[in-house]
C-alpha cells in the first residue's frame, strides 16, 4: 500500500509530481472520472481542524469515494482499545484513512502496519506533509517551477516548518532561509535531514535566529508565517512572546520595491505572526493556498490509491 505518513517516505519525483496534478485540479485540466469510485474513506480527526478535514473529505467525495467521519469521542480508543487493534478493524472495513490523531506519528504508522488500506497523516506535532504539498501545488501554480525559488520562513520551527524544509530541499536552486526565535527552531535532527537532502538535490536550507529587517523580501520570491501558537500545543516560558514579536511579518518587509508573495497556511492571528495590512493586502496569497489543500489533497488521495510503478 503507498501511505503518506512522512515526506520523507516520498522521493523528489511523487513531490512533484501530487503537485503538478494538484495544479492540474485546480486549473480543472485533470482527465475526468471517478478514480475513488466503490471505495470507503475514513476521516478521522483527534484535533480541531477546518481546512485540512475539509479539503479531504471533499476531495474523497469529489474523486467519487463515500466518507466515513469520526471524531474525537467516536472510537474504542477512548476505552482502551490499541491502535495498532483500530488499524487491524479499520484495514478490513477502508480503503483509505485520513487521520489527525496524537503528537506521536508512531500512532499512524500502527495504523498502516496491517495493510489493506492507506493512511494520510493529516497533521502530527512533528510534520504537517499534506501542508507542504498544498505549498508546493500554490508555488508551482504561482511560478511555473519549483527549481530556483527563493523562500524565507519567519516563526516558530513548527510542524509546517519542519514539512516545507523536506519538501523544498529536494528541488534544485531552491533556497529556503528559515529565521526563528533562538530555543524555537526546527529540531536539530531534522534540520541536518534537510540540509542532507539540499546537498543532494542542489539546494540550500538555513537558519538563523535574527530577525530579518525592513526590506528582508526583496531578496526572496515568497515571504512565510504559521502561527506562533501551534494547534494543540503549548510553550513553557510564559514570556515566550517577547522571543517571537520582532519576527511579525509587517509591511516594512517589503520596503524598496519587493514583489515576493506572502504565504500562511491559517488560522492567522492578525496583530501577532503578521500584520492586517499584509495578510489582507495585495501581495498575500494565503486564501488562494488555503484553497489549494482542496485541489492537492484531491492529488494525495489519487496518488496514495493508484498503483506503484
Amino acid at each position: 500500500m503507498r501511505h503518506l505518513i512522512s515526506l520523507t517516505d516520498l522521493g523528489a519525483e511523487d513531490l512533484a509530481a501530487i503537485a503538478a496534478r494538484g495544479v492540474q485540479f485546480r486549473h480543472g485540466r485533470a482527465a475526468a472520472g471517478k478514480p475513488l469510485e466503490g471505495q470507503i474513506a475514513g476521516v478521522y480527526f483527534r484535533r480541531t481542524s477546518t481546512r485540512t478535514r475539509t479539503a479531504f473529505t471533499t476531495a474523497a467525495l469529489r474523486l467519487g469515494a463515500q466518507v466515513i467521519a469520526y471524531g474525537p469521542g467516536d472510537l474504542q480508543l477512548n476505552t482502551g482499545e490499541t491502535m495498532a487493534d483500530t488499524g487491524r478493524v479499520f484495514s478490513g472495513m477502508l480503503d483509505l484513512l485520513i487521520a489527525r490523531t496524537s503528537d506521536d506519528p508512531r500512532e499512524l504508522r500502527e495504523l498502516a502496519e496491517p495493510g489493506g488500506m492507506s493512511v494520510v497523516n493529516a497533521m502530527t506535532a512533528d510534520e504537517h506533509p499534506t501542508q507542504a504539498l498544498a505549498d508546493l501545488t500554490t508555488l508551482l501554480d504561482r511560478f511555473s517551477a519549483l527549481e530556483g525559488l527563493r523562500l524565507l520562513y519567519a516563526g516558530e520551527g513548527n510542524n509546517t516548518a519542519v514539512a516545507l524544509a523536506l519538501a523544498l530541499s529536494r528541488f534544485s536552486g531552491v533556497r529556503l532561509e528559515l529565521r526563528t526565535p533562538a530555543g524555537y527552531g526546527l529540531p536539530a535532527g531534522v534540520l541536518e535531514k534537510a540540509q542532507t537532502l539540499a546537498a543532494k538535490h542542489g539546494a540550500s536550507v538555513t537558519e538563523l535566529h535574527e530577525p530579518p529587517g525592513k526590506g528582508a523580501a526583496c531578496d526572496f520570491d515568497a515571504v512565510y508565517t504559521a502561527r506562533w501558537q501551534t494547534t494543540g500545543t503549548s510553550k513553557a516560558d510564559p514570556l515566550w512572546r517577547e522571543s517571537f514579536d520582532p519576527f511579525r511579518i509587517e509591511e516594512r518587509w517589503w520596503d524598496g520595491g519587493a514583489e515576493a508573495v506572502f504565504m500562511h497556511d491559517l488560522p492567522a492571528h492578525r496583530g501577532e505572526e503578521v500584520t492586517a495590512q499584509v495578510l489582507d493586502g495585495e501581495r498575500s496569497i494565503a486564501f488562494e493556498q488555503a484553497e489549494n489543500k482542496l485541489h492537492s489533497a484531491m492529488a494525495v488521495l489519487e496518488w496514495v490509491r493508484s498503483e506503484r510503478p
